[in-house]
């Protein structure tokens, strides 16, 4: 059986995600810093896909807090086009290459 779809239009190219709110981006990020965070304190390191300039932006606002937080510089570097590293000093990307 064939359905007639009424009031229906095509997405153009250039529709994407819609951007966070404020309070989606805080929870987005207390979320990110604590599971990171606990990562990060028990290896030295941790590795999250970042796939978008915004995502970008958050994790690097996450190693911040994460600095203030503990008063130890934590390093966020850009593993691949897909997935960014956040770091101790002496697990920082250059320093050991990727696990």
């Amino acid at each position: 059986m064939t359905r007639d779809l009424y009031n229906v239009r095509p997405v153009g190219p250039g529709t994407g995600p819609t951007p966070l709110t404020s309070d989606e981006e805080q929870r987005a990020r207390a979320t990110l810093f604590t599971e990171l965070g606990d990562v990060i304190a028990d290896r030295g390191w941790a590795r999250f896909p970042a796939y978008s300039p915004e995502e970008r932006r958050r994790l690097v606002a996450v190693g911040r807090m994460l600095s203030a937080h503990w008063g130890i510089p934590v390093t966020v570097e850009a593993e691949d086009a897909c997935a960014m590293r956040l770091s101790l000093a002496g697990h920082a990307l250059g320093a050991q290459g990727t696990h």
